[in-house]
């Protein structure tokens, strides 16, 4: 399946444009670049907006998430039943495969392994991946993107770039999706989407992005963290591992209606009184998952039913962004004595639940019910044979979504089951 929007090589075209990087990453760029015989075209199928992007319709896989420690990364383990396309639930990674198989991969670092010389030649527009699978196992990745296509771009500066002992190799996608970048009989080892950086283009690149939120739970009165960063979900992870870690509360909110620029200054205002610092603005930029990400303080003295935050272009005052905080949204929806998130409150008490956790079946439901867990999901949950283990593989499950869908989860079990839950907030 595709996109409705999409470039394939055309016809008549020559082998694959390679560009290597050899030696040390800190060195300068050595080797040339192939010219394709033909320009790259983009199919003549109708736009996405911006605003409702058309995205990939593959069949979602969950996998299992692998953890040493805390502070190790995160790896993940997809099993594909059988030959077909394939999307990872949490990464946005998709496989074409012809038979059933294993895979592993983990988000990797682009500033570890692009070098500077490289920096300055190609731009990062989607998440790096290091892949392990047996030789040939896979037809073709879905490496995730966030450019937007509905605008004006030139498709033929996309690579993709292939690390391999301290090497890099940049090959023309086989398409180019939406929201991904397709590459057939791939090798792995590193894999990620670059852009060329054009000098005369530079802050031209149309890129989609996410607009974070998230509640101090244990700060003064309300104390809001406001993050603007692109459509990346490595980078999304990342930031709301942090804030759990600083027992923060995220509340969703939508994307920016308009795509956004590298480099570009965004004005952050509100409707009613609020205090922002360090500055009322941000600048759009891609910051590593493994680096500390840029964000403004918004603290409200006084939360009125409502009040709007709006996001405006420090370079004409466009506005490209706002939402609407009400009081339910901000506010604990139980007593004032909750101290601890959703996510921080399962991660505490994730020993206890797998043992004290009722029937099961009802709060899969609601899961369902609220699209946190998909039919599929339910039934490998209710596959485990003891409800102990029921209970444990719906914890993970969860967990591997992130922080909302813990929100949604301690939100049906304080519900169903106020007396387990005010039990082990005591405790805590």
């Amino acid at each position: 399946m595709s996109f409705s929007r999409r470039w394939t090589k055309p016809a008549g075209i020559g082998e694959e444009s390679l560009l290597s990087f050899c030696g040390p990453l800190t060195e300068d760029v050595s080797g040339n670049e192939e010219e394709s015989k033909k320009e790259l075209q983009l199919d003549s199928s109708p736009k996405e907006s911006c605003l409702h992007p058309v995205r990939e319709a593959l069949p979602k896989v969950t996998p299992e998430m692998i953890q040493s420690s805390p502070e190790d990364d995160i790896y993940y383990r997809a099993h594909l039943p059988g030959a077909g396309s394939f999307q990872c639930s949490v990464t946005g990674l998709g496989f074409e495969v012809n038979s059933a198989v294993t895979i592993q991969y983990r988000y990797a670092s682009w500033n570890e392994h692009l070098s500077a010389a490289a920096q300055e030649a190609w731009v990062v527009t989607g998440p790096l991946f290091h892949i392990k699978v047996q030789p040939e196992a896979v037809g073709a990745v879905h490496l995730p993107h966030f450019v937007c296509l509905a605008e004006s771009v030139d498709v033929s500066n996309c690579r993709i770039a292939h690390f391999k002992s301290g090497k890099m190799t940049l090959k023309e996608p086989t398409k180019l999706n939406a929201f991904c970048a397709v590459l057939e009989n791939p090798s792995f080892s590193l894999l990620g989407v670059l852009w060329r950086r054009l000098r005369s283009t530079l802050n031209l690149l149309p890129m989609h992005s996410l607009v974070l939120i998230f509640q101090q739970l244990s700060a003064a009165n309300t104390t809001l963290h406001l993050y603007l960063i692109p459509d990346d979900n490595s980078v999304k992870q990342a930031i709301e591992k942090q804030e759990m870690n600083w027992n923060s509360k995220l509340i969703p909110k939508p994307s920016p209606f308009n795509p956004l620029f590298f480099g570009c200054s965004y004005q952050v205002s509100s409707t009613s009184h609020v205090v922002i610092t360090p500055e009322p603005h941000l600048t759009f930029c891609y910051k590593s998952p493994k680096e500390q990400q840029l964000f403004i303080e918004i603290y409200i003295r006084n939360m009125a039913e409502e009040i709007w935050l709006h996001m405006t272009d420090g370079r004409n005052g466009t506005l490209v962004w706002k939402a609407s905080l009400r009081s339910g949204d901000i506010n604990p929806p139980t007593s004032a004595s909750r101290t601890l998130s959703g996510a921080a409150f399962m991660k505490m008490h994730k020993k206890e639940l797998c043992y004290r956790m009722g029937r099961i079946s009802p709060i899969l439901l609601h899961l369902r019910d609220a699209n946190v867990i998909n039919s599929d999901e339910e039934e490998e949950v209710q596959s485990q044979s003891m409800s102990r283990k029921k209970n444990q593989a719906l914890l993970q499950l969860v967990e591997r979504k992130g922080s909302e869908a813990q929100e949604q989860l301690y939100k049906i079990l304080r519900e169903r089951d106020l007396f387990l839950i005010t039990d082990l907030e005591k405790s805590s």
